[in-house]
C-alpha cells in the first residue's frame, strides 16, 4: 500500500500492554509481505484525560482503548470522543471477564466501533503478540477506510441476476441473522422495533466470544418486546423467542420430534464444535445451510454488519431454494464486509439501513402470512397446540 501508514494511538494504564502493542506494530511494520496497509503506533497513552489531550494533538485514524484507567476509564473518554470526535473508529481492549462482557457491550452501544481482548493466558510475549496481531490489525484495516474504497452502489445494482433460484419465494416461516463488526449496535437499534407477536422463530449468529454472547442476550432480553435467550442444545424454534447461537458453538435448524407420535413437528436448536468455518466459531453459514436445508423458500436471510464473507455461501443457499435474502446497507454499516459480499453477488432482495430493517421484516413476514390459505394456518395453529400438548415448550 503506497502513502503515508495508518496512525494508530492506544490507551492502557498497563506498561505490558503498552509493551506489547509498540512490538506489535514494530513486528508489522518489518513484515514486508503482510497483506495488510502498512500501520504505525502514533502514540499512547496512560490515563483517560492523557489520552483525550494526545488525540486532539495526534489526530490518529484509529484509536485503541483500554476500559479501565486512572483519571477517567474508557467509557467515559469514549462519551466525550463521541462529542468532540465522533468519526474517530474506537476498538476497545477488553478482558475476558464476565465484567469485561458486559462493560465491552456498554462501550459498543456507546459508540464503539469494535473490540479485541487483552491477550490472556499465553505462555510467553511472542504468543500475546500473535493473539493480539491476529485480532487487531485486520480490525484497524477494516475500520481506516481509505478514501475511494467504497463500492458504489451502482457496481451493486448490476450485479443481480448472478445467480438463479430454484423456485419463488414462499411465506417466511424463520429469519436467520449473521453479523459481526458492529453487529451488537446493530442489533440495539433493530431488533427492540419487533413486536412482541412477530410471527416468525428469529435465530442470530453474531461473531462473539461465550462470555460476551450470554451478556449480549441478557442485554437485548431487557429491550426487546421478544424474548432473546442464548441458543442451547435441544431448544424449540418456535415464534416469540430470539436465539443467539453461543461464542462457543456453531448453531443449527434440525427437525424436533414430538415425544408422543414420533412425527417431526417443528425445528429444534442444534449445536456442535466442529472446525470454524470461514475462520469464525459460531460461523453465519452454518446457520444459513440448515435454514435453507430445512425451510427452503420459507427461509429469509438477513447478513448485517460485519467484515469478512461468512455468510455468503449460506445466503446463497437459502437464495438458490427460494428464500429471501436480505442485507444492511454500506452507509449504515461498520464495516460493509459480510453485506457487501452478498449484495454484490446479485442475490439480494433488498439492501436497507439499519432503521429500516424491521419494518422490513414485517411487512415480509406479515405478507407471506396474509397470503397462506386458511388450511394452511389452522395445521399450523393446531401443530402449535401439539407441542403445548407434549410438553415441548
Amino acid at each position: 500500500m503506497t502513502g503515508r501508514p495508518l496512525r494508530v494511538f492506544a490507551a492502557d494504564d498497563s506498561a505490558v500492554m503498552r509493551g506489547i502493542m509498540h512490538k506489535l506494530f514494530q513486528a508489522h511494520d518489518a513484515d514486508g509481505s503482510a497483506e495488510l496497509p502498512r500501520m504505525e503506533l502514533c502514540g499512547v497513552a496512560r490515563d483517560g484525560i492523557e489520552c483525550l489531550e494526545e488525540v486532539k494533538r495526534l489526530a490518529p485514524d484509529v484509536l485503541v482503548l483500554d476500559l479501565e484507567m486512572p483519571r477517567l476509564n474508557g467509557l467515559e473518554v469514549l462519551d466525550r470522543l463521541r462529542l468532540q470526535q465522533p468519526s474517530l473508529p474506537v476498538i476497545m481492549c477488553s478482558a475476558h471477564t464476565e465484567h469485561g462482557a458486559r462493560s465491552t457491550l456498554e462501550a459498543l452501544a456507546r459508540g464503539a466501533a469494535d473490540y479485541v481482548m487483552k491477550p490472556g493466558g499465553q505462555r510467553d510475549v511472542n504468543a500475546a503478540l500473535a493473539s493480539l496481531a491476529q485480532q487487531l490489525l485486520p480490525k484497524i484495516a477494516a475500520l481506516a477506510k481509505p478514501a475511494g474504497c467504497v463500492t458504489s452502489a451502482r457496481a451493486v445494482t448490476t450485479a443481480h441476476g448472478r445467480a438463479t433460484p430454484t423456485q419463488s419465494n414462499g411465506p417466511v416461516e424463520l429469519v436467520v441473522i449473521g453479523l459481526s463488526t458492529g453487529g451488537p449496535t446493530a442489533l440495539e437499534q433493530m431488533l427492540p422495533k419487533l413486536p412482541a407477536n412477530f410471527p416468525a422463530p428469529i435465530l442470530i449468529v453474531q461473531h462473539m466470544p461465550k462470555l460476551f454472547t450470554g451478556a449480549l442476550a441478557e442485554r437485548l432480553n431487557r429491550s426487546c418486546a421478544l424474548r432473546v435467550q442464548e441458543g442451547y442444545e435441544g431448544a424449540v424454534v418456535r415464534p416469540g423467542v430470539i436465539w443467539i447461537a453461543p461464542g462457543d458453538a456453531h448453531m443449527e435448524i434440525a427437525p424436533q420430534k414430538a415425544m408422543l407420535s414420533g412425527e417431526p413437528v417443528g425445528a429444534r436448536v442444534r449445536l456442535h464444535r466442529q472446525a470454524p468455518l470461514n475462520h469464525c466459531m459460531p460461523a453465519v453459514d452454518y446457520l444459513f445451510f440448515s435454514a435453507a436445508r430445512m425451510y427452503g423458500a420459507g427461509a429469509l436471510a438477513l447478513v448485517m454488519t460485519g467484515m469478512g464473507s461468512d455468510g455468503l455461501d449460506g445466503a446463497r443457499a437459502v437464495y438458490e431454494r427460494g428464500g429471501t435474502v436480505l442485507t444492511q446497507d454500506e452507509a449504515t454499516s461498520a464495516v460493509w464486509g459480510m453485506p457487501g459480499r452478498v449484495a454484490e453477488a446479485g442475490i439480494a432482495a433488498a439492501t436497507l439501513p439499519v432503521a429500516a430493517i424491521a419494518d422490513a421484516l414485517q411487512q415480509r413476514v406479515n405478507a407471506g402470512r396474509a397470503a397462506r390459505p386458511a388450511a394452511a394456518q389452522h395445521a399450523a395453529a393446531m401443530t402449535a397446540r401439539r407441542e403445548v400438548v407434549h410438553g415441548l415448550y
